[in-house]
């Protein structure tokens, strides 16, 4: 199952997410080719995004809870950032599974935005590229859940939320903290569109079940069967099959034991 698709600046190569935890890099004019295989997630990968101003890197985030940065055409991990460890217990998502359902990026100061499935906050990181590594600056907190985000040139952050009343947020950097911005002439007219057709983006963000039925489920049967087997050797004790003579035939302690044990 593909879940994100991206193409490489000069459109030599086409790379894929897949469910099965890896990153596919192959060449656009033979896509059988692979080029390489970025590897290192724990889960499905959700989202991928290579960086418009360092065309040789990707970011990726998957349902491990990870930001990574990679080299794709070689398909070397260069950097990995642990989102749990950001979180405060306090906060009600603490320890909740999520996966990026965005990631955005702005060239003019070289900020990612990290939108996680279900999790009202956005988190800022600031990319590196000469170092090849990424530093977490902030994590933007929302009263509502935060349909999409997208970086605008010129204007900031613009965050959609689940909010009729007020279903757009417009953040910029002040002193180096990304702010929520006063209301102004094109915020105003772009809610006001937004309004004017929130039924159609209630019917669509209803129907997104998000990433939960992606995670991986695993099964103890062995603990399982272990239990069963016990209730028959017990039923087994208290009740013993008949003897030849249509006695009980009791069991040797030594052959009682010899069967727990098995």
């Amino acid at each position: 199952m593909l879940l994100d698709v991206a193409v490489s600046p000069d459109d030599r190569y086409v790379l894929t997410a897949d469910r099965d935890e890896k990153i596919r890099v192959s060449w656009a004019a033979a896509p059988h080719s692979i080029e390489s295989f970025c590897l290192g997630h724990a889960e499905f990968v959700s989202r991928i995004l290579v960086v418009p101003d360092h065309p040789e890197l990707l970011l990726s985030s998957s349902g491990d809870c990870t930001l990574r940065l990679w080299e794709y055409q070689s398909g070397r991990e260069l950097h990995c950032c642990h989102l749990t460890s950001l979180r405060e217990p306090a906060e009600p998502w603490g320890d909740k599974r999520s996966a990026a359902s965005r990631i955005a990026y702005w060239g003019q100061e070289s900020c990612v935005a990290l939108l996680c499935d279900c999790i009202p906050v956005v988190y800022i990181f600031q990319l590196d590229a000469r170092r090849q590594q990424l530093a977490y600056r902030q994590q933007l907190a929302f009263q509502h859940r935060v349909w999409d985000v997208a970086f605008e040139e010129g204007q900031g952050l613009w965050v959609l939320q689940d909010c009729r009343e007020a279903p757009l947020v417009l953040c910029r950097p002040v002193d180096g903290q990304w702010q929520a911005v006063p209301e102004n002439t094109a915020l105003k007219k772009v809610s006001a569109h937004l309004q004017g057709n929130w039924a159609m983006l209630e019917g669509v963000s209803g129907m997104d079940a998000g990433f939960s039925g992606l995670y991986k489920a695993t099964f103890d049967n062995v603990t399982a069967y272990l239990r069963k087997k016990e209730e028959r050797l017990q039923k087994r004790r208290q009740n013993p099959p008949p003897g030849p003579n249509g006695q009980a035939k009791k069991m040797k302690p030594e052959e009682a034991s010899l069967r727990c044990s098995s």
